[in-house]
């Protein structure tokens, strides 16, 4: 089976603007997403970018991109749009991959295609194991409940996504922003219109939930910081300019 990485990105993020092109070690959060999406090696990578300054920043670390009309409610929508674009005859599942989360791990990314690859799963996302109970609180770190206890060889169902855990209940993983969609499903979760309980959360996976689209969760062994706010932007930075 082939796989297809599109990674969404634009500009005007309400929390923390012009957040793709901020520099972390000389390069940009949206190259440094792409050259991690390069290094997973489980298929060809565009980004998918609303901005012009988008594109021609990928472009000149190496990537490729393609500019997309700035309508889009979600993610989803943008890299679909990039999908419809391009030659997808031989393409069988589509990974929609953060922009914002330079700090992903590659293993994480190849074990959730290898979980595809091996189930007839429709989509598939990362859950990590929450190493700090205040995480629950927290309304900008989304959880994940799923029907089992999460392992490293299984890939169990989805049964909800919530900001807002007010007790601790079993099964609840720390979720990883990441998709991978069988190419009908993408197609499918596309043609339905936003539902209620997604605009509510802001979260775009219970639009499949809602329309009975199944989702597994196969286990990260890392939940990365995803750059929402200056204090993420300056953890993140404190990390990777550690490791360089």
């Amino acid at each position: 089976m082939k796989t297809l990485i599109i990674i969404p990105s634009r500009l005007s993020a309400q929390r923390l603007p012009g957040k793709p092109l901020i520099k972390i070690n000389g390069l940009s959060i949206i190259s440094h997403v792409f050259k991690k999406a390069e290094e997973a090696d489980i298929g060809e990578v565009l980004v998918a970018a609303e901005d012009q300054e988008i594109v021609d920043d990928v472009k000149k670390n190496g990537g490729q991109a393609i500019l997309t009309i700035n309508e889009h409610k979600t993610g989803t929508d943008r890299i679909y749009e990039v999908f419809k674009k391009i030659n997808t005859s031989n393409i069988d599942l589509i990974m929609n991959l953060q922009g914002d989360e330079p700090l992903i791990n590659v293993d994480d990314i190849r074990n959730l295609n290898k979980k595809m690859i091996e189930s007839s799963s429709q989509l598939g996302t990362l859950g990590a194991k929450i190493q700090d109970k205040t995480v629950l609180e927290k309304l900008n770190v989304v959880k994940v409940l799923t029907k089992e206890n999460l392992n490293e060889t299984n890939f169990p169902e989805a049964i909800n996504f919530t900001r807002n855990i007010t007790e601790e209940k079993k099964n609840i993983y720390h979720h990883v922003g990441i998709y991978l969609y069988n190419k009908d499903t993408l197609k499918r979760f596309i043609s339905f219109t936003q539902s209620t309980n997604e605009i509510k959360n802001k979260l775009e996976q219970l639009r499949a939930l809602d329309n009975k689209i199944k989702i597994n969760v196969a286990f990260a062994k890392f939940a990365p910081i995803g750059v929402d706010t200056e204090d993420d932007l300056e953890a993140v930075k404190e990390i990777m300019e550690h490791k360089s």
